[in-house]
């Protein structure tokens, strides 16, 4: 477990991909097999025991575990910001430390489950005195389901390849499919001399990155291929085995979400994978992605749902046909079989293409990106058309190319503390906007601001602060910031009305005052 926290400890406090992978590999070369496995599972939140313990529970126990009384308690909590990461320090060190294994601990959490509750909290008790505070945070984060620490796959392989020496595009495969630690271990998962035989299995996602300078960067606009760039939810479909398995990009199996697709079980010949755009369609004409993310957290799908927020599979690439890897083939072939197949094989209508855009010069294609919020797109994808199928992230042959961004001007008027490692460090920020006389929040963001700004400003919260409620701070509304996002919707979850697409920090304008902060009815508009 001490191993585990280490590492914990070094990604957290990790700004850069070599260190995370560094610390990572050597985790791996000295870890237990099976601790190796779990660490995978947990920082790709693969697979993450179920939560046993409520933390209404958990601070009860500690209390009665501690004789702390209710106003000491509080006040450690006011200042830590985190309720685990409080408990784990107010226990007192161990009596008896012990050295048990991650795996172990892991077992440990998972049979608290099936307790009644006076036996988990004797169990819970039982494992605080054995564990140090370090220990402790992390088995407090595991067993009430706080556990947030993730690790992007790319850095993960990155590290294995690295530690054990394999293909990282061999062991990209491998981590993706529906596999626990149950039903593996970390020699069939990573050691094996061939790919764990997974239907289900879908390939590591090529990623683009944004596209920031003149398309007339990229050369000879007859060498690229342009289509439209689609806000839904990035996925593959597999084929194979008689079933279809239907994969987000973060890598959620998300076959029962979309039940619409499993006319592909029929339709569609096995050892076929298309990488493609989940959209809400309805009318000809696709919906905002907010119309199919309320799929993800429901249970059940009623019929009313399925009607409101129908959803078709927008194909743009071929990566498996009749069981063979397409990968690296030129883009063009891929294509060209990824057309003949949408057009041979019509699936009702929920299969559809990705149209290419033709266009004989970059100007032209101007015109097209000028265009997209017409057609509820989000910009241009560029492709080169001789690119193979690439691995993650890479820059050279696929770009985003979206358009502007909207701006709003808004006030901040809370701030929440971050991660367990910087709790005293305000990073998150929630910002209004005017509505009448009242300033209304409407959205939150931590992303925009250097180092040397996030400092001066927490500075700042520390000196203006009206009333704390936990980790957060309502602050005095002064500060100025202009936000950029990517597009607006109503919700009825938030008090403003609406919701905002990728908010992120653009400038901080330090000579503007609250009056001068934008009005709610303005952004209501962009709607229109």
């Amino acid at each position: 477990m001490q191993n585990f926290v280490q590492l914990f400890q070094r990604l957290e406090q990790s700004t850069q991909t070599d260190d995370k992978v560094g610390a990572l590999a050597n985790y791996f070369q000295e870890a237990a097999a099976k601790d190796k496995l779990w660490a995978i599972a947990l920082l790709l939140s693969q697979h993450r025991p179920k939560r046993s313990v409520n933390v209404a529970q958990l601070r009860e126990w500690a209390q009665e575990y501690t004789n702390v009384p209710d106003w000491l308690f509080e006040a450690s909590f006011q200042v830590v910001g985190d309720l685990t990461e409080t408990i784990s320090l107010i226990l007192p060190n161990p009596p008896r430390p012990v050295q048990e294994s991650l795996s172990y601990w892991i077992d440990y959490i998972r049979e608290l489950a099936d307790l009644e509750e006076a036996q988990r909290r004797v169990q819970v008790q039982a494992a605080w005195a054995q564990l140090n505070p370090d220990e402790r945070f992390i088995f407090n984060k595991l067993i009430t389901g706080g556990f947030r620490m993730s690790i992007a796959q790319t850095i993960m392989v990155k590290a294995l390849a690295k530690a054990m020496g394999q293909e990282e595009s061999v062991l990209a495969h491998r981590l993706l499919g529906d596999w626990t630690p149950d039903s593996t271990t970390f020699e069939e998962l990573v050691l094996a001399g061939q790919a764990v035989n997974d239907p289900s299995k879908p390939y590591p996602f090529f990623l683009a990155y944004a596209l920031d300078e003149a398309p007339e960067s990229l050369g000879d606009a007859t060498e690229w291929l342009a289509e439209y760039l689609w806000d839904g939810i990035r996925g593959q479909i597999v084929v194979r085995g008689g079933e279809v398995f239907v994969w987000s990009r973060r890598e959620e199996l998300l076959s029962d979400k979309f039940p619409e697709f499993q006319i592909f079980k029929t339709t569609l010949p096995n050892g076929t994978v298309i990488d493609g755009e989940i959209l809400a369609f309805k009318d000809g004409q696709v919906l905002p992605l907010q119309a199919i993310e309320a799929r993800i957290g429901r249970k059940n799908l009623s019929k009313s749902v399925l009607q409101q927020a129908p959803v078709v599979f927008r194909a743009h690439d071929l990566l498996e046909w009749q069981g063979e890897d397409w990968r690296e083939c030129p883009l063009a072939e891929r294509r060209v079989q990824l057309e003949a197949l949408v057009q041979e094989y019509l699936c009702g209508g929920v299969l559809q293409i990705s149209a290419a855009i033709p266009f004989e010069s970059w100007s032209a294609l101007e015109a097209e990106r000028a265009r997209s919020r017409e057609l509820n797109s989000i910009g241009l994808m560029l492709k080169r058309k001789n690119s193979p199928y690439g691995t993650g992230r890479q820059q050279g042959n696929w770009w985003k190319w979206k358009v502007d961004p909207h701006t709003v001007v808004a006030v901040l008027i809370y701030a929440q503390s971050g991660n367990a490692e910087n709790t005293n460090l305000y990073t998150d920020f929630t910002f209004a906007v005017w509505d009448g006389e009242q300033l209304v929040p409407f959205t939150k963001t931590y992303v925009g601001l250097s180092d040397a700004e996030y400092h001066e400003i927490n500075t700042w919260i520390r000196q203006n602060t009206l009333e704390r409620f936990g980790p957060v701070r309502s602050v005095k509304p002064e500060l100025v910031f202009e936000l950029a996002f990517e597009g607006i919707q109503f919700s009825k979850r938030h008090k403003s009305g609406i919701t905002l697409r990728f908010p992120r920090i653009v400038r901080w304008h330090r000579d503007k005052a609250a009056t001068t902060a934008d009005r709610l009815e303005s952004l209501k508009q962009l709607m229109c």
